[in-house]
């Protein structure tokens, strides 16, 4: 039966080149369209990460629960214990303590509520990788009293690099405190809400404005993202009581609300592609099998069953769905690598005011699920043309010939 299934494809061959269009064109467009969402979510993932949240965030039990409201009640007085357990995880690349604080800044232009951490210049340069400067430099760790600002707070008060700037907010006692500071950057990050209220100052400096000397927290950075949750309990086994581990995921409001959005976008486009798969291959299909009724009757005739017409055709045309999808397969790839080396510019993200150039990823796990689906779809588009087929009567098969 095989064998008697590829000599009619080859003997078939201007319809059978039209099935294997058919297919290898909707299984390469389900190979780009995949593609492009994988690389979309992915640059998403780690501009996250790489901005704001690296991979894993430590923080005393309760603080996250609070929701940052009281920082002052959770400070970790003593991160030494901490910083010896993330550095024995494997795969850790950097981590650095970070503290938290709100206030307000101002200058001679007026005064906003902000967001602020206090920071370690040197290890945040390397979690924060996704950031972009817009005008000036990142803080060094020279810069005692240096500052950073997002690029909406910068715009709101009119600063430039070199603008001095008052920091105004409460001490962990409750009193009063300010510093002044010189701006060094302002940056801009993957949240446009973020970046409206954000400043960066340098970690000491922030302990000096609290009247503290602990950190709320200490941001951990890996060598790849799949290592997220074993770090996570390698982590959560070495630490002492009283902690608790957030990963990325935890953490990004943002990123998982875009990503969702993407998802359910991309997805209905994809169900698009696959109906359209399935009703170009039926046709397709149907057109052939109803051109063959009489060769179909000639083979009752001389003794084969209804049974053996239908599973010949059948066969037939999963053969053709197996060529066709290795044809889309390799196209979808070949064209993927071509886009991608050209790119495609992409508008910002909801929230966000930085664009980006997508890809098209070449991902296994998509090419089989496109090859599986070409397969799939052409055998599902053949079962009712050929349960037709056999079902119709051996003298009206062959009259059709006549």
């Amino acid at each position: 039966m095989l064998k008697l299934a590829l000599r009619n494809i080859l003997r078939q061959r201007a319809r059978a080149g039209l099935t294997l269009a058919a297919i290898a064109l909707g299984v390469a467009s389900l190979v780009l369209s995949g593609g492009f969402v994988a690389d979309i979510l992915l640059q998403l993932r780690e501009a996250t990460i790489r901005s704001q949240l690296g991979h894993l965030q430590i923080y005393k039990r309760g603080q996250y629960a609070s929701g940052g409201h009281h920082p002052y009640d959770f400070l970790i007085e003593a991160p030494q214990a901490i910083e010896r357990a993330v550095d024995n995880v494997p795969g850790v690349v950097t981590r650095a303590n970070r503290m938290s604080f709100s206030g307000l800044i101002s200058n001679r232009r007026g005064e906003l509520p902000i967001l602020g951490e206090g920071i370690d210049p040197e290890r945040e340069a390397r979690i924060g990788s996704a950031i972009s400067m817009l005008t000036g430099r990142r803080l060094a760790i020279e810069d005692d009293f240096g500052i950073m600002v997002g690029e909406g707070l910068a715009n709101a008060l009119k600063l430039k690099v070199g603008d001095s700037v008052d920091l105004l907010l409460n001490t962990r006692e409750g009193a009063m405190n300010t510093l002044d500071f010189k701006l060094v950057g302002v940056f801009r990050s993957l949240s446009k809400e973020y970046d409206a209220r954000a400043v960066r100052i340098p970690l000491r400096a922030a302990q000096e404005l609290t009247a503290t000397s602990g950190v709320n927290s200490v941001v951990v950075l890996l060598a790849d993202t799949g290592l997220t949750a074993r770090a996570r309990a390698d982590l959560e086994a070495r630490l002492p009581p009283g902690f608790e581990v957030k990963t990325w995921q935890e953490l990004a409001d943002f990123y998982n609300n875009t990503a969702a959005l993407y998802e359910r976008q991309f997805g209905v486009l994809q169900v698009i592609i696959l109906v359209m798969v399935l009703l170009s291959v039926a046709n397709s299909v149907n057109m052939t099998l109803h051109e063959r009724t009489p060769e179909f009757g000639i083979m009752r005739a001389l003794g084969r069953t209804g049974r053996d017409v239908f599973r010949l055709a059948v066969l037939e045309t999963a053969l053709l769905g197996a060529i066709g999808a290795a044809l889309g397969v390799a196209i979808g790839a070949a064209l993927a690598l071509v886009i991608s080396a050209i790119g495609i510019p992409m508008p910002p993200p909801p929230n966000s005011e930085s664009g980006f150039t997508a890809a098209i990823r070449i991902v296994p796990m998509i090419l089989a699920a496109a090859f599986a689906l070409g397969i799939l779809a052409s055998i599902g588009a053949s079962l009712l043309p050929a349960r037709h087929l056999a079902r119709i009567p051996v003298v009206e098969a062959l009259r059709r010939g006549v």
